[in-house]
């Protein structure tokens, strides 16, 4: 399927590895112009031979930290005009509740729910003056399945759906549409740093602690990165126009609830 994105723009924050990166690979092998971005330049430089070697859409890199308004400024002014936004950063550890001060409540909401709107804040206008925009959050399965340990990310994340499910209602009559992907166990580092807490913690081989991850998703096996990519990259299509406001669950069938 041609999914009409050839020459389009875009900015994928937190995109050197990861989530991010898979769906910076997938919007670039659909000749979209992609602007990634990250912390550490070895990082970038390596994700930009990646998405060199497609031969298709261009790249260019911005080393920048989303979470400053500085490092923001940085990444929309390497493409102002960007017709596709993917919001990413990195979540807050799981911990106690009765752990967590004011800091750890103020950096969470600053990186999972302030970061993303300020980011949008800065681009949709001119996407809804173009009468295109593609806005995809990348949250957390924990939006709809909330876990006691993962409450920092929980509550950022979900405040930040609720923001855009109504700004969504205004901008889709611009063709401009807001999503949310929802992943749960995708096979990036973070997975490969669980299962390593696990050997620690439980005494368990490598593979032993893969498969009891596994084990945790209806599917029997962790979701692929480039599965994760296309979805955002779909919802990035010209055909998606009609699907605005939505939370789509990446997670191997593992959510228990009707909607």
């Amino acid at each position: 399927m041609d999914l009409g994105l050839v020459g389009k723009k875009a900015i994928v924050c937190a995109s050197s590895r990861g989530l991010g990166k898979a769906c910076a690979l997938a919007l670039a092998r659909e000749g979209v112009d992609v602007v990634i971005n990250g912390l550490h330049p070895e990082h970038l430089d390596a994700a930009q031979a990646d998405i060199v070697a497609l031969n298709a859409g261009g790249v260019t890199s911005v080393a920048a930290d989303i979470n400053t308004a500085a490092g923001r400024a940085s990444l929309v002014a390497a493409c102002p005009d960007a017709d596709i936004l993917v919001n990413n950063n990195a979540g807050p550890p799981p911990g106690a509740f009765q752990s967590w001060g004011e800091a750890q409540w103020l950096d969470a909401l600053n990186a999972n729910m302030l970061v993303p709107i300020f980011m949008i804040q800065g681009l949709i206008e001119g996407m809804k003056a173009r009468r295109f925009g593609r806005i995809v959050n990348i949250t957390s399965a924990m939006v709809k399945s909330p876990h006691p340990a993962m409450g920092l990310s929980t509550a950022a994340r979900t405040g930040l759906t609720a923001l855009c499910k109504g700004i969504s209602s205004e901008s889709v009559a611009y063709n401009v549409t807001i999503n949310n992907l929802l992943p749960e166990r995708i096979d990036t580092d973070r997975q490969q740093q669980m299962a390593k807490l696990m050997m620690q913690t439980q005494g368990l081989t490598f593979e032993e602690a893969r498969a009891a991850i596994a084990g945790t998703i209806k599917a029997k096996r962790l979701g692929r990165p480039e599965e994760f990519g296309d979805a955002c990259a779909y919802l990035c299509s010209a055909q998606a126009g009609y699907i605005c406001g939505q939370n789509l669950q990446l997670d191997g069938g593992s959510y228990a609830g009707l909607i």
